[in-house]
């Protein structure tokens, strides 16, 4: 299977130069990984000519996938590195998972939609990536079995930070997440010093909402 070509790759590097790059993401390991990463594979065949645009696209079951920039400053305020263990919530179309999964160590990923999450690993194992494990279920329960993490991230937005993930983030470790309700949130980070975060603010976004009692 061809997974990219000439239009491709350059579309790529355009859309690292100029929606990434010149938005002032300084993290060189982030815009790399972004350049190696062929979005097009994430999204439904429809929407791949415009997979390289700075915008959110559809990909089913009422989800959608990030904007290219929203998941540059994610993961550039994630500061992964190559020895962390990173729990995402929310796998959605596993771009963002791959991004961590160049990053860091081992990626935990979690997505309550099965038909998704299913799909996002024969993607990515498409792309031979094999330090990224998978679940099914209700994220706003965390992976408390394999926890403690590095670093946590959450592509859904959510009403409130939960007790169990501030558990489950080690001690200095990161999360980064859309916080708030309909229509627009705030964009954290939180760092964990002495057992409690430090919340820092960055910016207005739009995400789909967190939903739990998942399977």
């Amino acid at each position: 299977m061809e997974i990219d070509n000439a239009r491709t790759l350059q579309e790529r590097e355009n859309m690292v130069r100029k929606q990434i790059i010149s938005r002032n993401i300084k993290d060189q390991r982030v815009t790399q990984a972004l350049l190696r990463i062929p979005r097009h594979v994430f999204v439904p065949e429809f929407y791949q000519k415009y997979a390289y645009q700075d915008t959110p696209l559809v990909i089913g079951e009422g989800q959608t996938i990030s904007q290219p920039y929203i998941v540059a400053l994610m993961s550039e305020l994630l500061e992964i590195q190559p020895t962390d263990r990173i729990l995402e919530i929310g796998t959605g179309s596993g771009y963002q998972t791959a991004v961590c999964a160049e990053l860091g160590k081992e990626v935990y990923t979690i997505e309550r939609i099965e038909e998704l999450a299913q799909k996002a690993e024969e993607v990515l194992e498409s792309l031979d990536y094999r330090n990224i494990n998978f679940f099914v279920g209700d994220g706003s329960r965390g992976i408390p079995e394999y926890a403690p993490f590095d670093k946590i991230i959450v592509t859904a937005y959510a009403n409130e930070i939960y007790p169990i993930w501030v558990e489950e983030l080690k001690e200095g470790g990161i999360i980064v997440l859309p916080l708030g309700g309909d229509f627009r949130q705030t964009l954290i980070r939180g760092r964990k010093q002495k057992g409690s975060l430090q919340i820092e603010k960055h910016g207005s976004v739009v995400f789909v909402p967190l939903i739990e009692n998942a399977p």
